[in-house]
């Protein structure tokens, strides 16, 4: 571990989402056809430990780099960018520590033509994004952002801060 008041700037390559890679971290919904029954396909929400929220947040852009990543353990969670947008996600698997391991820490490059649904406790630093600002809906719970929100700094934990690169 490096001292805290070091910090070393890592690169993490951008994986391209695909539902086959993005499953330890949860769900990749694409667009289905008009009245096609529920499925696997179709996100599964974990909604029921609260009021469910579902509203559309604006962000600007902060740039690539992450010191820090976050989980929530009472619900699952849904981002998707508007206008088609394309966004960067970084992930870690869910886990019973206070903060992933590095190395489980991966970036995803997100299309603007679906959204994804993280599994309850799956780490996650993001939305990133090249555009001055992206609008994205979210779907918690009413309190995620005040009762549910475990934070582990990587830079005070391993010295660490991450830079998202393209793949």
């Amino acid at each position: 571990m490096n001292s805290p008041l070091s910090k070393q700037l890592k690169q993490l390559k951008a994986s391209l989402i695909t539902p086959e890679n993005f499953k330890p971290y949860g769900q990749v919904i694409f667009a289905s056809a008009d009245g096609k029954a529920f499925d696997s396909e179709d996100a599964q929400l974990v909604l029921n430990r609260g009021i469910p929220r579902f509203y559309i947040i604006r962000l600007m852009n902060k740039g690539r780099k992450f010191g820090g990543i976050t989980r929530h353990l009472q619900c699952t969670q849904c981002l998707g960018s508007l206008e088609g947008k394309e966004w960067f996600m970084g992930v870690a698997p869910p886990a019973d520590f206070l903060c992933p391991k590095l190395e489980d820490i991966v970036v995803f490059k997100i299309p603007g033509n679906c959204f994804i649904k993280l599994e309850v406790g799956t780490w996650h630093a993001g939305p990133y994004f090249d555009a001055d600002f992206v609008d994205f809906y979210n779907l918690e719970l009413s309190d995620t952002n005040v009762s549910d929100h475990d934070t582990c700094s990587l830079v005070k934990t391993y010295g660490v801060e991450f830079e998202i690169a393209d793949y």
